[in-house]
């Protein structure tokens, strides 16, 4: 093989290998603001999370405090009841 023909097939390999690197070089970017990307986005899903877990626990919150005051209205239409039952027991 001559020099010239030598010299040729390393600048191929040369110009193979470097657009092998240039490629590898463009997943990387890819990747890495891939990783940004869904950084952001875990971020944004955790205050979203967190946001939620306080709605949870102002609804239950709530929740038991309705619970409360059916079971006092309860109890006043019980008493409410009762003293109706009496009033008529006295012939009011």
């Amino acid at each position: 093989m001559s020099k010239a023909a030598a010299a040729g097939v390393e600048i191929d390999a040369i110009a193979r290998l470097e657009d092998k690197v240039r490629k590898l070089v463009a997943i990387v970017e890819q990747a890495r603001t891939e990783q940004a990307r869904l950084t952001a986005e875990n971020k944004a899903l955790g205050d979203e999370l967190s946001a939620l877990r306080k709605k949870l626990v102002d609804s239950e919150g709530a929740a038991a405090e309705v619970a409360a005051l059916r079971d006092e209205r309860e109890q006043v239409r019980t008493r409410v009841a009762d003293m109706l039952a009496q009033i008529e027991a006295l012939g009011m």
